[in-house]
């Protein structure tokens, strides 16, 4: 009786998981095509003149996710600075929703600091 009752919460025939379903598309359309994206790729990989600068940031780029890890992993390891960690971030969330999403007026200046860095990123600025 409970393996029934366990095997239907955690089933696909169980309404929890509904929304979870995918099924399979026969279809030969497809948003992104992997032969264009390569190709794309590849003439912009050609069109660099300094690949060795590229593949420098990408190292260090590797290395600072890696030692971001090994920093993280050391400060999760003192007894109680993961919970103030945590309080930190609850504070820093909680100013967050106050100073940009809970009036409408501070919400239209967040979407134009995210229009503007946008940008920049772009190099459109």
């Amino acid at each position: 009786m409970i393996t029934e009752s366990l095997y239907f919460l955690f089933s696909e025939a169980s309404p929890r998981f509904a929304s979870l379903r995918t099924k399979a598309s026969s279809s030969e359309e497809s948003p992104i095509d992997a032969n264009e994206l390569f190709t794309d790729l590849k003439e912009k990989w050609d069109s660099l003149e300094n690949k060795s600068t590229v593949i420098l940031y990408g190292g260090g780029a590797i290395v600072a996710v890696w030692l971001s890890s090994v920093v993280v992993g050391a400060i999760n390891s003192v007894p109680l600075l993961p919970k103030f960690m945590e309080l930190v971030g609850l504070g820093y969330t909680g100013w967050f929703v106050y100073r940009y999403l809970l009036f409408k007026s501070s919400r239209k200046e967040l979407v134009t600091d995210i229009e503007a860095i946008k940008k920049k990123i772009a190099g459109t600025e």
